[in-house]
C-alpha cells in the first residue's frame, strides 16, 4: 500500500524541507528511493535518521578506521553499547553519549536525560548499570551563565543517578574560552552482565509483536536528533520544549522490568527509544534483522490529546522501549511489565516484506524499504585542512615575563580550575550505592568488585582539549595514553575503549582535519595498548557565535582488576614508604596547565606520546599491583610532576589531613629548569608510593619491563610538609595549605 498524507498535514516545499535539515540533494535522493514525494510523515522520519547524529553521515569512514576486535570482544560497534569479556563467565557492557545541545539550554533536564539514555543503551545489552561516569565542561567560571550551566547540569546528573541507584564513579570536569557557548555534557554507563545472557537489537521472527514498554509518548523531545545536528545560536533556546524531561523513578522500573524480560525468553530484541524515538528505534531494529516492521500509530500510548502520526514517530520522551516479543508470549510481557507498574502496548509486527511501514488505523502514512531507509544515506568525505593559525600557535612561546618562584606556582595551578579538586561536584553523586565500589571519585579511576568474584573493573574518562587543538593526532593518542594510564594506576589491565568524539561543524575543513587525525591518533593508540574501540558517539556541530567548541574526544575505558582487594590508590598512605618517579620527564611545557594558568596561553607543541614506552608503563602498573609491591600509584598529568606529588600528598577528598613527603629532584632530570622539571607535562609517568622493604622489587621490576624509575624521597608523617627539593629552588608548603588551596577552587568559583 502506498503512504498518503495524514489529514491536516502541511504539503511538502523546499523550505519545509530546508526546516528539516536536508539538503536539495538529499531530497533528491529521497524522491528517487521512494519513486515519489514523501509525505510529512516520511520526510520526518528521513529527516531524523539522516541527521548526522543518527547518521554518521560525515565521520562513517573515518569511524571504520578504528581497531574494533580482539580475543576480549564480545560486541563492538553497532549495538546499544559495546561488550567485552571478563573472567568467570562475565562480561562489561559499556558505552559514552553526548547530550551537549540539551543541556546548553536546560541544563538540569539535558543532563538529567543524558544519563537516563545512557542508561537505558547498557541494560538494553541484558547488563545491570553498576557505575556511571561523566565527562564535562564548561566555559570560565567567572562568567554567570556558565555557573548557571555548571550547576544546572551537575544538579541534573547527581538527581538522576542518584535517584536510579546507580554509582557515580569517576569522570572529569574542565573549564575553557573554547565551551563558553557550547558546554559538553558526556555520560558514560558500565553494567555487568553474563556472557550467555547477551541481547541484541535485532528484530527477527515474522509474525512476531512489537510492543513499547514505560511511559507514555508526549511532545517532549521532538526533533532532538537534528537539534544535536546543527549549531547552537542566539535563537537556540526557543529550542527548550524539544528538551526532553525525565523521570528516574520510572527508569528505575523499566531497569528492573527491562532485565526480567530479557531473562524470561520472551522477547527476542528490545531497543531504547532514544534520538529520534520510535523512529530509529523500529527502523534500526528491522534493518539489524532485515526484516520489516509495521506500526500502528493510533495504538502507542500518548499523554497529550491530539498527537499526529509525525509527532509520534519523533516524540523523544523519555523511559520508553520497544520490545519484540515472540507471538504467543505478549500476554507474559505484559504481565512481567505490569509487575513493575509498567504498560506493555503492542504496536505492530515483524513482516517478511522488508518495508519499515507505519500506519493510522486503517491509513498508510510511512511506507520505506527499511534496509534502504538506513543504509542509503549519504556519506561525505569534507575537506580536511588544518588552520595556519594552529600552525604557528604550535610554533610559538609564551611572551618572555618575569614568572613566580615554583613554590608559588605550585600553589597557583593547585587552584585552577582544571586542576583543583572537582570534590564540589562529585561530592552531589551517590558514589557508593550499590555497595561495590572500591576505589571512589577523587583518584586516577574507579573501581568496584564484582559480587562473587575476586576480580574488579576500573573505569575512567580522559581528554586534554588543549592538546587536541594543538596537535589533534598526538591530543588523539594522549587520550587514550592517559585512560590506560589512570586504569594501570589503580592495577587494572586495560581492556577497551568508548569515545564521544566532541567536535564542531565537519563541513570546516579545520574541524574536520582536526576530527581526522584525532580519530588515528585514538586508533594507532589503541592497537598499541591492545584496547580495541567497542562503540560510541559523535557529537559534530557543538558551534555557537562564538565559534567551534574547544576539540574534545574523550575516552572513556574499562580495565579488569585480577584481585580487587588489591586495587592501588592514588595517594601515600603510610609514613617511611618511599617515592618514586617512573618514566622521563623531558622538557615539554607546549599546551601545558602552567601555560594557560600563569599566562592565558594555550600554545607551543604538546607533548609526544610514546606509545611503547606507555606500554610499558601499563605492564608495570599492572604487574606490581598483582604482586602487591605498590601502596599508591598516580598518573602524572596536567602540572605535570609538581601537581602529581601535591596531589600524592594530599590524600583523599574526606580525611582529615595528607601525609608530609620529603623529595630530592636535585639529580632527577639534570638539563631541565626547575619550571621544567616540576610543571613539564610529558607523557608516560606515574609517581609511586612502597614499603620500604619492598622498593628494590619494584626498581627490578621497572628495570626488567625497561621503565626508568628512580629513588627520589619518603612519605613523611600526617600532617606534615611537602618539601621538593631542586638544584636551584625549593618548595615547601604544609600539606594542609596545599589542602585548602586545592579543595576550595572550585565551591569559591562557585560561590559557595
Amino acid at each position: 500500500m502506498r503512504a498518503v498524507p495524514f489529514p491536516g498535514d502541511p504539503p511538502i516545499t523546499p523550505q519545509l524541507v530546508r526546516d528539516h535539515h536536508l539538503t536539495d540533494e538529499e531530497y533528491g535522493c529521497i524522491e528517487a528511493l521512494l519513486g515519489r514525494a514523501p509525505t510529512f510523515a516520511e520526510l520526518g522520519v528521513f529527516s531524523a535518521l539522516w541527521s548526522e547524529h543518527c547518521s554518521y553521515k560525515h565521520s562513517r569512514p573515518i569511524l571504520k578506521t578504528f581497531p574494533t576486535a580482539g580475543p576480549q570482544v564480545v560486541q563492538g560497534p553497532g549495538e546499544n553499547a559495546g561488550v567485552l569479556r571478563l573472567p568467570d563467565g562475565w562480561a562489561v557492557a559499556f558505552k559514552i553519549e553526548s547530550h551537549n545541545h540539551p543541556s546548553a539550554v536546560e541544563p538540569y533536564q539535558g543532563a538529567a536525560t543524558g544519563v537516563g539514555g545512557i542508561l537505558r543503551d547498557v541494560f538494553t545489552m541484558g547488563a545491570r548499570p553498576v557505575a556511571l561516569l561523566n565527562s564535562l565542561r564548561f566555559g570560565p567560571l567567572e562568567e554567570a551563565r556558565n555557573r548557571y550551566l555548571c550547576a544546572g547540569v551537575v544538579r541534573g546528573v547527581g538527581d538522576y543517578g542518584n535517584c536510579v541507584g546507580v554509582p557515580t564513579l569517576g569522570g572529569e570536569v574542565d573549564f575553557g574560552p573554547g565551551y563558553g557557548g557550547n558546554p559538553l555534557v558526556n555520560a558514560m554507563c558500565v553494567g555487568l552482565l553474563r556472557e550467555a545472557d547477551l541481547i541484541t537489537a535485532a528484530a527477527r521472527g515474522v509474525g512476531n509483536v512489537l510492543l513499547v514498554v514505560g511511559s507514555r509518548t508526549g511532545r517532549d523531545g521532538i526533533h532532538g536528533a537534528s537539534f544535536a545536528s546543527e549549531e547552537l545560536t542566539h535563537e537556540s533556546e526557543r529550542r527548550r520544549p524539544q528538551v526532553q524531561v525525565g523521570d528516574p523513578f520510572t527508569e528505575k522500573l523499566l531497569l528492573e522490568a527491562s532485565l526480567e524480560l530479557i531473562a524470561s525468553g520472551h522477547i527476542v530484541a528490545i531497543q531504547d527509544m532514544g534520538a529520534a524515538g520510535l523512529t530509529s528505534s523500529s527502523a534500526e531494529m528491522a534493518a539489524r534483522g532485515g526484516v520489516g516492521v509495521e506500526i500502528d500509530l493510533s495504538r502507542v500510548p500518548t499523554r497529550e490529546p491530539g498527537m499526529t502520526p509525525y509527532e509520534i514517530l519523533l516524540s523523544e520522551s523519555q523511559e520508553r522501549m520497544l520490545v519484540v516479543a515472540k507471538a504467543d508470549r505478549v500476554t507474559d510481557v505484559q504481565a512481567i511489565a505490569a509487575k513493575w507498574e509498567l504498560a506493555a502496548t503492542p504496536i505492530g509486527r515483524v513482516t517478511d516484506d522488508g518495508l519499515y511501514r507505519a500506519t493510522w488505523k486503517e491509513q498508510v502514512v510511512v511506507a520505506i524499504p527499511g534496509q534502504r531507509l538506513i543504509d542509503d544515506c549519504p556519506v561525505y568525505t569534507p575537506v580536511a585542512r588544518e588552520d595556519e593559525a594552529i600552525v604557528r600557535l604550535r610554533a610559538a612561546a609564551p611572551p618572555a615575563s618575569h614568572l613566580p618562584p615554583p613554590d608559588e606556582v605550585l600553589l597557583q595551578l593547585l587552584d585552577h580550575p582544571a586542576i583543583a579538586s572537582k570534590r564540589w561536584v562529585y561530592e552531589q553523586y551517590d558514589s557508593t550505592v550499590q555497595a561495590s565500589t572500591v576505589i571512589a571519585p577523587g583518584g586516577d579511576a574507579g573501581v568496584i568488585r564484582v559480587r562473587g568474584a575476586e576480580f574488579g573493573i576500573a573505569v575512567t574518562t580522559d581528554c586534554n582539549s588543549r592538546y587536541v587543538a594543538l596537535d589533534p593526532y598526538e591530543g588523539g593518542k594522549a587520550a587514550v595514553a592517559e585512560a590506560a594510564r589512570n586504569v594501570a594506576c589503580t592495577g587494572a589491565r586495560p581492556l577497551g575503549i568508548t569515545d564521544c568524539l566532541n567536535f564542531g561543524s565537519p563541513e570546516r575543513p579545520a574541524v574536520f582535519y582536526q576530527f581526522r587525525e584525532a580519530c588515528r591518533g585514538i586508533a594507532d593508540a589503541c592497537r598499541a595498548l591492545e584496547t580495541p574501540v567497542t562503540g560510541g558517539n559523535v557529537s559534530f556541530y557543538n558551534e555557537s557565535p562564538t565559534g567551534a567548541v574547544a576539540p574534545t574526544p574523550v575516552i572513556g575505558m574499562v580495565g579488569v582488576l585480577a584481585r580487587a582487594d588489591r586495587a592501588v590508590p592514588s595517594h601515600a598512605r603510610t609514613p617511611g614508604d618511599v617515592v618514586l618517579v617512573a618514566g622521563v620527564t623531558r622538557s615539554e611545557l607546549g599546551g601545558s596547565a602552567l601555560w594557560e594558568a600563569l599566562h592565558g596561553f594555550v600554545g607551543g607543541t604538546p607533548p609526544r606520546v610514546d606509545l611503547v614506552a606507555e606500554r610499558r608503563l601499563v605492564d608495570l602498573l599492572v604487574a606490581g599491583a598483582e604482586r602487591a609491591l605498590f601502596r599508591s600509584a598516580h598518573d602524572c598529568s596536567q602540572g605535570g610532576l609538581g601537581v602529581a606529588l601535591a596531589e600524592v600528598a594530599m590524600g583523599g577528598p574526606y580525611d582529615e589531613t595528607g601525609f608530609g613527603l620529603d623529595v630530592d629532584l636535585s639529580a632527577y632530570g639534570l638539563r631541565l629548569t626547575a619550571l621544567d622539571l616540576l610543571f613539564s607535562e610529558s607523557h608516560g609517568r606515574a609517581v609511586i608510593t612502597a614499603a620500604p622493604e619492598r622498593a628494590a622489587a619494584v626498581v627490578a621490576l621497572a628495570q626488567e619491563l625497561g621503565v626508568p624509575i628512580e629513588r627520589v624521597g619518603s612519605v613523611g608523617e600526617q600532617g606534615g610538609a611537602v618539601r621538593v627539593r631542586l638544584r636551584d629552588a625549593r618548595v615547601e608548603h604544609p600539606v594542609d595549605r596545599l589542602r585548602e588551596v586545592y579543595f576550595s577552587g572550585l565551591p569559591r568559583r562557585m560561590g559557595d
